[in-house]
Protein backbone atom coordinates (compact mmCIF):
# COMPACT_ATOMS: atom_id res chain seq x y z
CA UNK A 1 0.00 0.00 0.00
CA UNK A 2 2.78 2.10 0.67
CA UNK A 3 4.42 1.77 -2.74
CA UNK A 4 0.97 3.09 -4.20
CA UNK A 5 1.34 5.66 -2.26
CA UNK A 6 4.41 6.86 -2.85
CA UNK A 7 4.25 6.34 -6.90
CA UNK A 8 1.03 8.47 -6.82
CA UNK A 9 2.61 10.86 -4.42
CA UNK A 10 5.92 10.83 -6.57
CA UNK A 11 3.53 11.59 -9.58
CA UNK A 12 1.48 14.16 -8.50
CA UNK A 13 5.42 15.98 -7.63
CA UNK A 14 6.52 15.58 -11.10
CA UNK A 15 3.07 17.91 -12.03
CA UNK A 16 1.56 14.96 -13.40
CA UNK A 17 -1.74 15.45 -11.58
CA UNK A 18 -2.22 18.90 -13.86
CA UNK A 19 -3.16 16.58 -16.74
CA UNK A 20 -4.58 13.65 -14.55
CA UNK A 21 -7.46 12.97 -15.98
CA UNK A 22 -6.61 14.73 -19.30
CA UNK A 23 -4.07 12.45 -19.90
CA UNK A 24 -5.72 9.14 -18.75
CA UNK A 25 -9.54 9.55 -18.30
CA UNK A 26 -9.19 12.67 -21.14
CA UNK A 27 -12.72 14.42 -19.59
CA UNK A 28 -12.57 17.54 -22.26
CA UNK A 29 -13.11 19.85 -19.77
CA UNK A 30 -9.67 19.83 -18.80
CA UNK A 31 -7.98 21.57 -21.80
CA UNK A 32 -9.64 24.93 -20.74
CA UNK A 33 -9.57 24.39 -17.34
CA UNK A 34 -6.04 23.38 -17.54
CA UNK A 35 -5.08 26.89 -18.82
CA UNK A 36 -6.12 28.48 -16.05
CA UNK A 37 -4.26 28.67 -12.49
CA UNK A 38 -7.41 27.93 -10.36
CA UNK A 39 -8.23 25.19 -12.11
CA UNK A 40 -4.53 23.35 -12.23
CA UNK A 41 -4.39 23.88 -8.87
CA UNK A 42 -7.96 22.44 -7.68
CA UNK A 43 -6.80 19.56 -9.99
CA UNK A 44 -3.41 19.40 -8.28
CA UNK A 45 -5.83 19.78 -4.98
CA UNK A 46 -8.05 16.93 -5.88
CA UNK A 47 -5.05 14.40 -6.88
CA UNK A 48 -3.66 15.08 -3.73
CA UNK A 49 -6.55 14.43 -1.83
CA UNK A 50 -6.85 11.31 -3.55
CA UNK A 51 -3.35 10.21 -2.95
CA UNK A 52 -4.08 10.73 0.71
CA UNK A 53 -6.96 8.57 0.64
CA UNK A 54 -5.15 6.31 -1.92
CA UNK A 55 -8.73 5.73 -3.99
CA UNK A 56 -8.63 7.42 -6.72
CA UNK A 57 -5.71 7.57 -9.66
CA UNK A 58 -5.18 6.72 -12.76
CA UNK A 59 -3.05 4.55 -14.37
CA UNK A 60 -1.22 7.46 -17.29
CA UNK A 61 0.55 4.83 -19.15
CA UNK A 62 -2.61 2.60 -19.65
CA UNK A 63 -3.92 4.18 -23.24
CA UNK A 64 -2.02 5.05 -25.99
CA UNK A 65 -1.72 8.36 -27.48
CA UNK A 66 -4.13 7.26 -30.69
CA UNK A 67 -6.58 5.53 -27.78
CA UNK A 68 -6.39 8.67 -25.75
CA UNK A 69 -6.97 11.18 -28.55
CA UNK A 70 -10.01 9.08 -29.52
CA UNK A 71 -11.06 8.26 -25.42
CA UNK A 72 -10.84 12.77 -25.44
CA UNK A 73 -13.29 13.22 -28.21
CA UNK A 74 -15.72 10.81 -27.70
CA UNK A 75 -15.21 12.17 -23.26
CA UNK A 76 -16.24 15.49 -24.80
CA UNK A 77 -19.25 14.27 -26.49
CA UNK A 78 -20.08 12.36 -23.56
CA UNK A 79 -20.37 15.97 -21.69
CA UNK A 80 -21.79 17.75 -24.36
CA UNK A 81 -24.74 15.86 -25.71
CA UNK A 82 -26.14 14.39 -22.10
CA UNK A 83 -29.81 15.06 -22.11
CA UNK A 84 -30.45 14.99 -17.92
CA UNK A 85 -27.89 14.27 -15.03
CA UNK A 86 -29.48 12.03 -12.22
CA UNK A 87 -28.04 11.59 -8.88
CA UNK A 88 -27.93 8.43 -7.74
CA UNK A 89 -26.88 6.73 -4.10
CA UNK A 90 -23.63 5.95 -5.05
CA UNK A 91 -22.61 8.16 -7.99
CA UNK A 92 -24.51 9.69 -11.00
CA UNK A 93 -26.54 8.65 -14.09
CA UNK A 94 -26.14 10.31 -17.27
CA UNK A 95 -28.74 10.43 -19.87
CA UNK A 96 -28.86 10.45 -23.54
CA UNK A 97 -31.23 9.82 -26.55
CA UNK A 98 -29.93 7.29 -29.03
CA UNK A 99 -29.73 9.69 -31.74
CA UNK A 100 -27.06 11.94 -29.96
CA UNK A 101 -25.22 8.96 -28.20
CA UNK A 102 -25.46 5.08 -29.15
CA UNK A 103 -24.81 2.11 -26.06
CA UNK A 104 -21.72 1.32 -28.63
CA UNK A 105 -19.97 4.68 -27.89
CA UNK A 106 -21.04 4.04 -24.05
CA UNK A 107 -19.61 0.71 -24.02
CA UNK A 108 -16.61 2.16 -26.24
CA UNK A 109 -16.05 4.93 -23.78
CA UNK A 110 -16.62 2.72 -20.57
CA UNK A 111 -13.70 -0.03 -21.99
CA UNK A 112 -11.37 2.88 -22.28
CA UNK A 113 -11.83 4.58 -19.34
CA UNK A 114 -11.29 1.37 -17.04
CA UNK A 115 -8.57 0.71 -18.59
CA UNK A 116 -6.95 3.84 -16.62
CA UNK A 117 -9.88 4.17 -13.56
CA UNK A 118 -10.60 0.82 -12.63
CA UNK A 119 -11.88 2.75 -9.68
CA UNK A 120 -15.67 3.70 -10.85
CA UNK A 121 -18.29 1.30 -11.18
CA UNK A 122 -20.14 1.44 -14.86
CA UNK A 123 -23.80 0.56 -16.14
CA UNK A 124 -25.19 1.17 -19.66
CA UNK A 125 -29.09 1.02 -20.12
CA UNK A 126 -30.85 1.17 -22.94
CA UNK A 127 -34.39 2.17 -21.51
CA UNK A 128 -37.75 3.55 -22.75
CA UNK A 129 -38.35 1.07 -25.42
CA UNK A 130 -35.16 2.58 -26.80
CA UNK A 131 -35.59 5.87 -26.31
CA UNK A 132 -33.26 6.42 -23.31
CA UNK A 133 -29.60 5.45 -23.47
CA UNK A 134 -28.13 5.98 -19.73
CA UNK A 135 -24.47 6.02 -18.05
CA UNK A 136 -24.15 5.04 -14.88
CA UNK A 137 -21.06 6.28 -12.66
CA UNK A 138 -20.55 5.04 -9.40
CA UNK A 139 -17.96 4.11 -6.78
CA UNK A 140 -16.82 3.85 -3.69
CA UNK A 141 -17.92 7.07 -0.80
CA UNK A 142 -15.96 9.99 -1.98
CA UNK A 143 -16.65 9.14 -5.89
CA UNK A 144 -19.34 11.61 -6.48
CA UNK A 145 -17.48 14.73 -5.59
CA UNK A 146 -14.74 13.60 -8.57
CA UNK A 147 -17.82 13.01 -10.68
CA UNK A 148 -19.49 16.51 -10.26
CA UNK A 149 -15.91 17.81 -10.77
CA UNK A 150 -14.81 16.11 -14.17
CA UNK A 151 -18.23 15.49 -15.35
CA UNK A 152 -19.51 18.75 -15.12
CA UNK A 153 -22.11 18.03 -12.80
CA UNK A 154 -24.17 21.24 -11.77
CA UNK A 155 -24.28 21.46 -8.34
Amino acid sequence: MKTNQHRALKAVKAGVAVNLLLACCATPGFPARAASANHSNKSIQTAQEAVATNKFYCNLKSLSPDERARHQKLAAKLIAVRSAIVETDKGYEFQYTPANMSVAELADWAVVESKCCPFFNFHIDLEKEGQLVCLGLAGAEGIKTLIREEFHVPK
